[in-house]
């Protein structure tokens, strides 16, 4: 009981001083997970809603390979980037391997589904009475599908919200082509079972409390847009 109460005195002094060695984790979290999810979104939340909105053959093959998706483990989704990635991979050429890039191309494969199926089930779930209201006034078809998308934006955004809490968290595909090196790929996650291991227990509460700082950042809010589309 006193190592924990020790370890929770230190890990706020590390907060309250803004420990250097904590803000470059937190900066490298951020920047890795930031960058994944902007190519996630910026690939899926079109997919998604195209998905959603059009018909097409394959259409429900792809809904079930996005579902699929949605539930990957992180550690295939690192083990299949690391063979892309590896020396005989046909990325190898990259010489991403254990860097920030393969973590971004990891997560990136990760909130990829998330934010293709969320999206989906948020334009499906538009009324298709506005649909034909918006085709009645002549609308072409991505007109359409670009107003429908702003009437699901809720959803949408909880899409996205949904992909980062994922990716934020996740150790096994970002310890898997990172390497967990220090200043280098060193990320909340990967940082708190390094430090937990060696009995860092202060620095180890310290990256706790700001991963649980920004998964309830992101949980209030998803929260606050549910609760707003109730309204």
């Amino acid at each position: 009981m006193e190592i924990l109460k020790d370890a929770l005195v230190q890990a706020i002094g590390l907060l309250l001083r803004f420990d250097p060695a904590l803000l470059e984790i937190v900066w490298l979290t951020l920047r890795v997970s930031g960058s994944a999810l902007v190519l996630a979104c910026l690939a899926g939340v079109p997919f998604g809603a195209l998905l959603g909105l059009a018909k097409f053959p394959g259409r429900r093959w792809l809904l079930v390979l996005v579902s699929t998706g949605m539930g990957l483990p992180p550690v295939v989704a690192g083990l299949i980037v690391y063979l892309l990635l590896s020396r005989n991979g046909p990325l190898g050429g990259l010489d991403w391997l254990f860097t920030p890039n393969a973590m971004i191309a990891a997560q990136t494969v990760l909130a990829f589904p998330l934010a293709a199926g969320l999206t989906s089930s948020a334009v499906q779930e538009v009324p298709a009475g506005l649909r034909l209201q918006i085709q009645s006034l002549g609308a072409t078809r991505w007109q359409e599908r670009w107003l429908v998308l702003r009437e699901a934006r809720r959803g949408v955004l909880a899409a996205v919200l949904a992909a980062f809490g994922r990716i934020i968290a996740e150790v096994g595909a970002v310890l898997l082509v990172g390497g967990n090196v220090a200043g280098k790929t060193r990320v909340l996650s990967t940082a708190i079972v390094l430090e937990t291991r060696q009995g860092n227990f202060a620095l180890a509460l310290a990256l706790g409390f700001v991963l649980l700082g920004l998964a309830l950042l992101g949980n209030a809010i998803l929260l606050r847009l549910e609760a707003g589309s109730r309204s």
